[in-house]
């Protein structure tokens, strides 16, 4: 290990241990939560009244210096990126859970499947793409709650490590991982993807699931992923991408992309063939690429943001889809807003809803104009006669 990456990693744990203090007082008894029977409701009214308001103001402040619609990432939002992931993440993941369950990815859908089946799915794609199996050692990069890091280790019986920059979220895999009867082949670690805290060379593959968008440089995100790598692993993705079809002289466009940085935390905006750049950039060997949006399904990827019930498949979707749709946002804000009011709910609970609805919104415009997808997936290869530092 460098000196700077010595000095950069010593600096980082030290940040790391008041991440913790911060999520440990922010979410009170939820923290505590060992059977993740608390209700949406519970949760919230569980966290911290005092500290919750300084927690939304700080991660709003971010993006009121980047407010112009087709601005450059502001330079503050890129040096502080993990920082603001970080805080996302800890007014969200409730929200999340609630409106998504375990795994937080869009997916295509067929004939007949269930919302869950099509999702699994999903998954079950890049793990075979990938190559990955019973004797594999694999890492999720971004792993939330670990929803995705469960079903691919049941379905190929890899051994996972889950990386994310978020206690809150670690705390609920790990306990997901005892619950599913999986804490013998998974581990969680803590840390940024941008300087993950792992040894060279360790990996047989490597994944993310539409968690690399938060990266400030996908350069770097992706470098790191080839430093993790052994010689010859694989790292499958899917990717969020501007489409050709995103004109940045677009008032509209530009309203909508300025959404979805809000409400999705995203630094950046990239295109595919940035993304496809990156990946050369840091050494990898593009085995394949696709937008996998682009198809023929009767059903568009954006649908339970979207709420269009017509797209449903089966009786369990109306009540599934409902909770992340148009008309369920409405009453999760509307709920927020009355419950914070009579102080059941902390101060800013409303205001998280409301910038969640904003991506969410952002982004099933986004999806009917075509100009961004979240299914651009590639698989690369770190050559076998390669080394890392």
């Amino acid at each position: 290990m460098s000196p700077t990456r010595e000095s950069t990693t010593t600096a980082t744990n030290t940040a790391h241990v008041q991440d913790l203090d911060r999520s440990k007082l922010l979410h009170g008894s939820t923290w505590n939560d060992t059977k993740h029977q608390d209700s949406f409701i519970s949760k919230l009214t569980g966290k911290n009244r005092q500290f919750l308001p300084e927690v939304v103001n700080n991660y709003m402040k971010n993006w009121k210096t980047n407010t112009s619609p087709g601005q450059e990432a502001d330079k503050n939002v890129v040096e502080n990126g993990s920082d603001i992931t970080n805080l996302y993440f800890e007014l969200s993941t409730d929200f999340y859970e609630y409106a998504w369950g375990t795994s937080w990815h869009f997916c295509r859908f067929h004939y007949g499947e269930s919302v869950p089946q099509a999702m699994a799915r999903y998954e079950h794609y890049l793990a075979a793409r990938a190559g990955i199996h019973s004797g594999s050692h694999v890492l999720d990069i971004g792993c939330g709650v670990g929803g995705p890091a469960r079903e691919i280790a049941h379905f190929t019986g890899a051994r996972i490590t889950g990386l994310n920059i978020n206690d809150y979220q670690i705390s609920r895999a790990r306990r997901y991982a005892v619950v599913h009867g999986l804490e013998s082949k998974q581990d969680f670690v803590k840390g940024d993807f941008m300087n993950m805290p792992l040894e060279s060379s360790t990996f047989d593959a490597c994944y993310a699931i539409e968690a690399t968008p938060h990266a400030s440089s996908l350069k770097g995100v992706y470098a790191e992923a080839f430093r993790v790598l052994k010689p010859g692993g694989v790292f499958a993705c899917y990717e969020w991408v501007l489409t050709d079809k995103y004109d940045p002289t677009n008032p509209e466009h530009q309203r909508i992309a300025k959404g979805i940085k809000l409400g999705c935390s995203l630094v950046n905006l990239v295109t595919r063939q940035e993304c496809l750049d990156a990946l050369e950039f840091a050494g990898f060997e593009i085995l394949e690429n696709e937008d996998r949006a682009v198809n023929d399904d009767a059903v568009p990827w954006y649908y339970p943001l979207s709420g269009e019930l017509r797209y449903a498949r089966t009786p369990w979707d109306y009540f599934t889809v409902f909770r992340s749709s148009t008309y369920g946002r409405m009453v999760t804000n509307t709920m927020c807003a009355a419950l914070e009011k009579v102080g059941l709910f902390a101060s800013g609970s409303a205001q998280v809803a409301q910038f969640l609805d904003i991506g969410a919104t952002s982004l099933a415009e986004s999806g009917k104009l075509g100009i961004y997808t979240p299914m651009f997936f590639f698989v690369a290869r770190k050559p076998s006669d390669q080394r890392s530092e």
